[in-house]
């Protein structure tokens, strides 16, 4: 009768621990079994006894949801999800962004709402893994659009691999522009695929300063891979329902914050 009990608290371990993995797309093993107070050996059972159930995917050292969107399902459902806030932070951004300026952008959604903000730009050069930045900046006659070789990654259609970053090694950019899915003042910006985090580091390299996009939701969220140490995030764009603890560490170690008020919250 004393092992009643164990089923019942296992069960709950397990809805936290999709509930965690739905809300960040990935994450670490270790920073799963911190959150919900367990050894990393009693998680990595549980992730393993969920993904026989088709709940969750096993990562090398870490969980993930399902692939069960297709490439442009996924992307499509990434754009609708914090749409104001991605468009706002873009706005907010574009400032950043000079004519005659020579700049990168890392893939994901909010990087593509800086695109769209950069159509008018003059004499603007843009470096990008990004497919559907590229296909926004196309049609710009100011902008020069330069891309990369490497090996697509359909979730976030992106290029990455050898091929990418051996291509991007050999550019240099005043600003790198890189999105992820979490900011916190101990790791920076972190991101659940290691080849997406890869070529994102690669592009910091090659740029005078690292510019981080993401919206409220991401800050105070740590996924598996980090991208870009806190120490060398130059600026940080969010909106302004992201976590103020977090955003005035960040500011501590240097990182410049830049707050988009969202156009609901004007005049609150």
């Amino acid at each position: 009768m004393a092992e009643e009990p164990r089923p019942s608290f296992a069960a709950e371990r397990r809805e936290r621990i999709l509930e965690l993995v739905r809300a960040n797309g990935a994450m670490a093993l270790r920073d799963i079994a911190t959150r919900v107070s367990a050894s990393e050996v009693t998680v990595r059972r549980d992730v393993r006894a969920m993904e026989a159930e088709g709940l969750l995917d096993r990562r090398r050292g870490g969980a993930a949801m399902p692939g069960r969107l297709g490439p442009e399902q996924n992307y499509t459902r990434m754009t609708g999800q914090a749409a104001q806030e991605k468009r706002a932070i873009a706005l907010a951004a574009a400032r950043l962004v000079e004519d005659d300026d020579a700049i990168a952008l890392g893939p994901g959604t909010t990087a593509e709402a800086l695109a769209r903000e950069l159509v008018g730009r003059t004499n603007l050069t843009v470096v990008t893994t990004s497919l559907p930045a590229a296909e926004v900046l196309a049609a710009a006659p100011g902008v020069e659009v330069v891309m990369t070789g490497g090996t697509l990654n359909g979730p976030s259609r992106a290029l990455v691999g050898a091929g990418a970053e051996d291509a991007l090694s050999r550019l240099r950019v005043r600003r790198a522009f890189l999105s992820g899915n979490g900011v916190t003042a101990e790791r920076g910006l972190s991101n659940p695929n290691p080849a997406v985090a890869a070529v994102d580091r690669t592009l910091v390299s090659i740029a005078e300063e690292a510019v981080v996009l993401a919206d409220s939701s991401k800050i105070g969220t740590d996924t598996m891979v980090q991208t870009v140490p806190p120490e060398l995030i130059a600026h940080l764009v969010t909106d302004n329902r992201a976590d103020p603890e977090v955003l005035m560490t960040l500011e501590d170690t240097g990182t410049l914050v830049h707050i988009a008020i969202l156009d609901t919250d004007r005049g609150e």
